[in-house]
């Protein structure tokens, strides 16, 4: 671990740099929080002008005390930081907790980022500002003004809001979620969420990480970070709606918003995304507590059939549909209910079901090879005691022996029943008032484990690439005062990356248009080429099979005749002249330069009506071959290239080479590709391979 993180966030002692006599301030209260954590550290007040506060001696400057110091927290109004960290760098501290607000997030971001050089100069690092502070049960150390360490757990939380790192403090008690760390992580001057994310992930005190974000600023890095994660990781990302679309100059621009590439960026770095604050204590609860599930097997143990009937519903609803039990797991279920229970799966005990029931039931369905997960549902009844079916069921799962399988429960009563649940999740197991949550819970374990098999394995890059020409191209264009590739430009940048384009030859008369159409040979396609229209079928500006020289001549004449309509300044390149690819399926394949992951690629079904129907899937890239597979089969309308109503299957191999190649492409010009799109790509028979029709590149502006 890095010992400069470990002192800042394990520290052996912490100065208080702003400590105040007065209670209720921010430096009073820190002191007094260390105080009530029982902290074990020294702990070192810094005021000019007290002597003495709250039992320990004050110091006029952080070089007046005569001890090593690890972190220091930093309290004084803004316009000091500047001058305490100074001091701090020289005293030799490892880190600074900045609580201070009026930085960055004010609009200083000047100052802010002094702060950080500054810091960087003496070998310092900084948590914040802006921030409330740290926490963490193992060192018995609340430095904050977080008015108590959170119930403890194997959880550890990073925050980037500290209102709702204090809010989800006091929660951890009422919903019975440990934590053993919360960190507040504020304006992220220095110290982000990737770091916080490789420190937790060496911390033996740490099961799961839990991360509330409003923003990253480091994504690629995020997501490194996150795969190579040892740790399941749970986050919530606020503030997706205000980030808005791309700017729609091409159709991925138009598809591609916030909560999208986010949402995407997590599921490659292998992360669970909590919808509100609720899931995120559900899946963090089951996270910190529970093994990954390793197969698709869940069995569901009840003693109620409506409660049965409401968790296969979820359980269908969450990814992981319900299999009938086999034979022998059933022969031993009806061991232990009455003729009219049923052992299928959900095994419904009936009401009558007791405490042995539980117990016997519990500890067979667990350590059976064919069961890869369970979940134990009760109805409180008036023959039994929750308490003591809790403890039924606890005995089942310990005396079977397996500790690698993962549990949830569920119990759906009174007082009683949450005593008792909260009875089990002291001793490791994941209890839910409701039986679609514990379900959720088990799916979630399921889910990560899938997530940790994906293949990641990096980029597909094509053998055969000239980036060095496709620069040329862009130069080449940037040089004309041009933003935007033409088409023929666009695939001939598609080609040097291995992607296999449609012939295509640029026009500037009508005889040379019947030339390069019998060059190229009939039929063909003519298309406008103009950089002040991008969207050529609105315009008019695109004839299909033409089939002899008098078709050329007129489509050329037609074709000006409606870019001029359309938009009469229009500066006209020519009219490209293109093979008349046979037609099949089509799908488009499209990038966006986003400002937070950087280069990220959508498929979907292509034509006019991609952007009404939104059937697209994104990732970031690069991608493998295996994900560019996954996203094939993401969208809605997979079936299609799965072949369906009596026509072949798509050649989705070639397809996933070609995503993947185009990923390696954007990835690689990514200082240059602000969005482009290839719609559409048409995708023939399994074994045919695909066609690139329409290319369209936008670059990225440059002053």
């Amino acid at each position: 671990m890095d010992p400069i993180l470990t002192g800042l966030l394990k520290p052996r002692s912490i100065a208080i740099i702003g400590a105040s006599a007065t209670p209720g301030k921010i430096g009073n209260t820190v002191i007094r929080n260390l105080i009530d954590s029982e902290y074990k550290g020294g702990v070192y007040p810094v005021n000019p002008t007290a002597v003495e506060i709250l039992g320990f001696k004050c110091y006029p400057t952080v070089n007046d005390i005569p001890y090593v110091v690890d972190a220091a927290v930093i309290t004084v109004p803004a316009k000091f930081v500047l001058e305490a960290t100074k001091q701090c760098g020289e005293k030799g501290v490892k880190g600074l907790i900045i609580i201070t607000s009026g930085f960055a997030e004010v609009g200083d971001v000047e100052l802010e980022q002094e702060l950080v050089r500054v810091a960087k100069s003496y070998g310092m690092r900084i948590l914040g500002p802006n921030i409330v502070g740290t926490l963490s049960n193992s060192d018995k150390m609340n430095a904050s003004f977080a008015p108590f360490l959170p119930l403890p757990g194997k959880a550890s939380l990073v925050s980037q809001s500290g209102a709702l790192l204090i809010a989800m403090d006091a929660g951890t008690y009422t919903r019975r979620v440990g934590f053993d760390k919360m960190v507040s992580i504020g304006n992220m001057s220095d110290i982000n969420f990737s770091e916080m994310v490789s420190y937790l992930s060496e911390d033996p005190d740490t099961n799961c990480i839990a991360l509330y974000v409003e923003g990253l600023r480091d994504g690629p890095e995020f997501i490194e970070a996150a795969r190579n994660c040892k740790k399941p990781i749970v986050v919530l990302k606020s503030g997706v709606s205000a980030h808005g679309a791309a700017a729609a100059a091409s159709h991925t621009g138009s598809l591609a918003g916030a909560a999208k590439i986010y949402g995407t960026a997590f599921k490659q770095a292998g992360v669970t995304q909590a919808t509100d604050l609720n899931d995120l204590f559900d899946r963090t609860l089951a996270l910190s507590l529970q093994p990954r599930m390793k197969g698709d097997n869940l069995l569901i143990l009840t003693n109620g059939g409506g409660v049965g009937v409401l968790a296969t519903d979820s359980a269908e609803k969450y990814g992981l549909p319900l299999h009938f039990a086999p034979a022998d797991v059933q022969e031993e279920m009806k061991k232990h209910m009455p003729d009219f229970g049923s052992a299928k799966n959900p095994v419904d005990m009936t009401g009558m079901a007791g405490n042995d029931w539980f117990y016997e039931t519990t500890r067979s369905a667990y350590s059976h090879p064919w069961v890869d997960g369970l979940v134990v549902l009760y109805c409180e009844t008036a023959i039994t005691l929750p308490e003591e079916i809790a403890d039924a069921i606890y005995r089942g799962i310990k005396d079977s022996g397996i500790t690698d399988k993962p549990v949830t429960v569920s119990f759906v009563g009174g007082e009683r029943s949450d005593k008792a649940m909260e009875w089990l999740v002291e001793r490791g197991i994941p209890a839910y008032n409701a039986p679609d949550v514990a379900v959720k819970a088990i799916a979630t374990l399921r889910d990560d484990q899938r997530m940790q098999d994906m293949n990641h394995n990096g980029s597909y890059a094509p053998g055969d690439i000239n980036p060095a020409a496709a620069r040329d191209i862009i130069a080449s264009a940037r040089a004309k005062g041009r933003d935007a590739l033409t088409e023929v430009e666009a695939k001939q940048v598609f080609s040097l990356y291995g992607l296999p384009v449609a012939a295509t030859e640029l026009a500037s008369s009508e005889e040379e248009a019947v030339k390069l159409a019998e060059s190229v040979g009939y039929p063909v396609v003519m298309k406008i080429v103009s950089p002040d229209i991008l969207h050529k079928s609105d315009a008019g500006g695109v004839k299909v099979n033409i089939k002899s020289s008098e078709q050329a001549k007129e489509a050329y004449r037609t074709i000006l005749e409606n870019a001029h309509n359309y938009k009469a300044d229009a500066h006209i390149d020519g009219i490209a002249v293109q093979e008349m690819a046979p037609w099949a399926t089509e799908v488009i394949i499209g990038s966006v330069n986003d400002s937070t992951f950087g280069p990220t690629v959508m498929f979907g079904l292509g034509g006019i009506f991609v952007e009404v129907l939104k059937d697209v899937t994104f990732r970031v890239a690069p991608i493998s071959v295996e994900e560019a597979l996954g996203m094939e089969d993401e969208i809605r309308s997979a079936a299609i290239l799965n072949g369906t109503r009596g026509e072949s299957p798509r050649d989705k191999a070639a397809l996933a080479k070609v995503l993947a190649a185009y990923a390696y492409m954007v990835y690689d010009l990514k200082d240059e590709i602000a969005e482009s799109d290839a719609n559409p790509v048409i995708v023939y028979e399994n074994g045919q391979g695909v066609k690139v029709v329409d290319a369209r590149i936008i670059l990225t502006k440059k002053y």
